[in-house]
């Protein structure tokens, strides 16, 4: 139904009819961020506040407090952007009204051109000019409405120009300026996630030595079974003798 009712507007209005759709697509993405944003500053906070630990608690109410703000600035902004989309419905309607009179000032125009090419002398040319005056007429009180939705103008008196172009243009290169200029300032922040043991628990300590996989915390120790290539190991005769060595028995059998 969107697109028949773009097919229909004016050529005047269509550009204008397809920006208000696009704003509304863009608001309702704004509305729903702004939403979700709440949400998760909710579900932060109530994480935090379900570990029972009191840092991570206040840590986490602090980070929802200001994903709750960033949230209802979105929702606002979402809510100034229908505002100036009322403002393009209103213009694309006065568009709308003011086509006809465009295209019956046009009409009455080319007819007088073509009359004055084929028949200069006819009498209809008065006819038609006196048609002309009154088409501008009622064209200039159309154009006047669409001109007049922010600012009132008299009809056939010149729109003043904007007093504050200097300074407006300055306030957009001073924020340009500085956001050209910005460079972000991030304080470091201590972690213990490199002794982090496999099971992602801090390492508990046994006599001042940790107890965590020296694999996964990135020492060099060797596990016990792979100290020595060279074990220790009995005999039938209960003697010991390194791996590597024969008994006495396998000397014999040599």
């Amino acid at each position: 139904m969107a697109s028949l009712r773009g097919m229909q507007q004016p050529e005047l209005s269509k550009k204008l009819f397809k920006i208000i759709k696009s704003e509304n697509h863009a608001i309702g993405a704004y509305e729903s961020a702004s939403r979700e944003r709440i949400s998760i500053a909710s579900q932060i906070s109530d994480w935090g506040e379900a570990t029972g630990d009191d840092s991570i608690s206040d840590i986490s109410d602090k980070i929802g407090v200001l994903l709750s703000e960033i949230g209802e600035q979105e929702d606002l902004f979402a809510q100034n952007l229908e505002d100036y989309r009322s403002v393009l419905k209103q213009i694309r309607n006065t568009e709308s009204s003011v086509q006809p009179s465009r295209d019956q000032k046009a009409k009455i125009t080319d007819e007088i051109q073509k009359l004055k090419y084929k028949e200069p002398q006819s009498t209809k040319l008065v006819q038609l000019e006196q048609e002309l005056v009154r088409a501008e007429a009622q064209n200039l009180v159309a154009e006047a409405q669409l001109t007049n939705i922010q600012t009132q103008v008299v009809p056939g008196d010149v729109r003043p120009t904007f007093e504050h172009a200097a300074q407006a243009r300055q306030i957009l290169n001073d924020a340009e300026e500085d956001l050209r200029e910005w460079q972000p300032s991030i304080d470091p922040v201590p972690s213990s996630a490199a002794e982090m043991g496999a099971n992602l628990m801090p390492p508990s300590t046994t006599g001042g030595q940790s107890t965590a996989d020296p694999s996964v915390a990135g020492g060099d120790e060797v596990p016990a079974q792979l100290e020595s290539p060279e074990k220790e190991k009995r005999d039938v005769s209960g003697s010991t003798v390194v791996q590597g060595e024969m008994t006495e028995g396998e000397y014999q059998r040599q």
